[in-house]
């Protein structure tokens, strides 16, 4: 009796699913012999499941997307069809599951940040977006209380004439999780992916410049951020009020401004951060009330000060990375900073290491001290940066090693490492900029230099 009922189960299943293919139509619009010249006009006629393909022209108006169906772009010549808003609101709505769009170019939504007018605004589940140019938008893709959807190589670049401040981000999730954002490139929005109360997203190869915060986090835990490239902003990342947040192989490439930094992290517990490159910030790695994190490979070089660190941190652990030629290594504002400067008796790569390895192990004989008393009195007196690479400098320094008077930090990695450690991805076919890839020739070359210094050193020995 009950094989009976689950096969009969079966059977109805397979016969709506049948049944829905079987009325699944395709749609076109725009050509001359087309089923519509209107996309609204088809959208109304169509039927869950449908796929409405569009040929190239520009269409006006708001497209309200409340079926589950497909519409597509046909391209002709390398032209995108065009969804032209009316300047007020947003262009395309989506409040269907199981929706796709790709291939249009979405442009002239209204102006208006508090109501969230987007070039495209999804309030529902399970949807792909993809293969979109998004341009004279506020807000590029905005997802209001929306999960599980693909937003996969879409163009957003938003509106040059307005302030930062009066623009919308490319990519904004409000209470949306689980979605997967990847290989979508954004520029000229006030943040790249602002992403508020949204937990369990992932967020991998996208490219984000001139813009404020490539990336900023506000209350949203558990997402995954791999493989970005975030150049030629105000600031790389900002993360706030999130816990465990794990970024693998990113990139924070000469973001600078006032107040700027790579990845600014505040409040917040048990971050990952491995095999990221932070080169060429004004800061690169800010810190405050971070706590029981690890920083792990990655690459801080030619920043003008590596880490700032206020005494509100503890319990972060720095092992295995390169500190390759930072204007100033360490800024500790507070007392002290709490930190672990390596685990399993491996500690980080400083490219001003001047000590020595007898016996050959990679490890460093003499404990190399992070920061010096210059840089310990700029953290409390930040006036005195005026004067961080002068001769005085340099002398207060060269005096304290020989001649310990000052009561400065007590920082200092047990276990430096002699040579880089290599890195597990290259970067430089990923940089966006020239000026970008001759940095991190520079940093290859350091790192090529520091470890055939070590092995001269050696000799001499």
């Amino acid at each position: 009796m009950r094989f009976r009922l689950a096969y009969n189960l079966v059977m109805f299943l397979l016969s709506v699913a049948t049944i829905s293919i079987a009325q699944a139509g395709v749609i076109s619009v725009g050509q001359s012999q087309s089923d519509f010249r209107s996309v609204q006009e088809a959208i109304a006629a169509a039927r869950n499941g449908d796929t409405i393909r569009v040929a190239p022209g520009t269409y006006i108006g708001q497209f309200i997307i409340d079926k589950s169906i497909v519409l597509e772009g046909i391209s002709e010549n390398g032209k995108k069809p065009i969804l032209r808003g009316t300047g007020q609101g947003s262009i395309v709505i989506i409040t269907a599951d199981h929706c796709t769009i790709k291939g249009f170019v979405i442009e002239h939504c209204g102006n208006d940040l508090q109501a969230e007018d987007s070039g495209l605004l999804l309030k529902s589940n399970h949807n792909t977006i993809e293969d979109n140019e998004l341009r004279d938008v506020l807000y590029g893709i905005y997802l209001l209380h929306s999960s599980h959807n693909a937003l996969s190589r879409n163009n957003v670049h938003g509106r040059v004439e307005l302030e930062v401040g009066s623009r919308g981000a490319g990519f904004h999730l409000w209470d949306s999780p689980d979605n997967l954002i990847e290989d979508n490139t954004v520029t000229e929005t006030r943040d790249g992916l602002y992403i508020q109360s949204s937990h369990r997203n992932t967020i991998r190869r996208n490219r984000v410049t001139h813009l404020r915060y490539g990336l900023h986090y506000m209350s949203s835990d558990d997402n995954k951020f791999d493989d970005n490239v975030f150049a030629e902003n105000i600031a790389g990342a900002a993360i706030m009020y999130s816990n465990r947040i794990e970024f693998h192989r990113n990139a924070f490439l000469h973001n600078r401004g006032f107040s700027s930094f790579g990845i600014l992290f505040q409040d917040c517990d048990e971050m990952l951060a491995e095999d990221n490159y932070i080169v060429n910030n004004a800061t690169g790695i800010f810190l405050e009330a971070l706590r029981r994190s690890t920083f792990r490979r990655n690459v801080i070089a030619e920043n003008d000060l590596a880490l700032q660190v206020f005494s509100s941190s503890s319990n972060n652990v720095f092992t295995e990375n390169n500190f390759i030629e930072n204007l100033s290594p360490l800024q500790i504002v507070g007392r002290q900073a709490n930190l672990k400067w390596g685990e399993l008796e491996r500690g980080n790569f400083w490219s001003d290491y001047d000590g020595y390895d007898l016996d050959g192990n990679g490890i460093g004989d003499v404990a190399h001290k992070v920061q010096n008393d210059f840089e310990y009195l700029e953290g409390n007196y930040p006036r005195l940066r005026l004067y961080l690479s002068s001769p005085a400098a340099q002398a207060l320094a060269t005096a304290e090693k020989t001649f310990p008077v000052l009561k400065g930090s007590n920082e200092s990695d047990n276990a430096p490492l002699t040579k880089a450690v290599p890195m597990r991805f290259q970067l430089h076919q990923q940089a966006p900029e020239k000026q970008t890839q001759v940095t991190l020739a520079l940093i290859s070359l350091a790192m090529f230099g520091g470890a055939i210094a070590t092995i001269w050193k050696g000799q001499r020995r």
